[in-house]
């Protein structure tokens, strides 16, 4: 099930925070040819809380859980980091990881577009909309989210574990 993967870094914006210190992942379809183990391989992986459904057309961000999303169905343009981010074309089978702090909002997808999201350990999260007066406070609890101890893809392997050492 290994895929190519790509990471990236995104600047604070001084609305949207994003991460300081770790990188965006984007694994390229690990999941293409079975989307609907998404959730099961997520949650066995001990990143659960898990939902389905799409991406809000919103920029927003979580300032106290990193997240995963996973392609269940069709596809999407996202942009990732606030107006001046990256835009991301996803499709059934992606998995995009979002550090904590990392603004992230659909520009436009296909009808059927579906995602799976969850959280390490479970993680209860925030919603933080772009609003510079919380801003401070999004980077303090951005510093307390502690790295993940498995890869929501890969478990006790992959990516994530490489790329965010501390």
């Amino acid at each position: 099930m290994k895929s190519p993967f790509k990471s990236f870094m995104l600047q604070d914006d001084g609305i949207i925070p994003n991460n300081p210190d770790l990188p965006v992942l984007v694994y390229e379809g690990p999941f293409k040819d079975c989307p609907n183990e998404i959730e099961h391989i997520f949650n066995r992986h001990q990143w659960s809380n898990s939902w389905i459904n799409g991406i809000f057309d919103f920029h927003h961000y979580h300032s106290n859980a990193h997240e995963v999303l996973g392609v269940k169905a069709g596809s999407a343009v996202v942009l990732i980091g606030g107006e001046k981010g990256q835009h991301l074309n996803l499709s059934v089978g992606d998995v995009l990881v979002l550090p904590a702090g990392t603004g992230h909002k659909k520009l436009e997808s296909s009808q059927d577009f579906q995602v799976v999201g969850a959280y390490p350990n479970g993680q209860s999260y925030n919603m933080r909309k772009s609003d510079p007066s919380i801003h401070s406070q999004s980077m303090s609890e951005i510093a307390n989210v502690s790295i993940p101890q498995t890869d929501p893809v890969y478990g006790d392997s992959g990516p994530l574990l490489q790329a965010w050492k501390k």
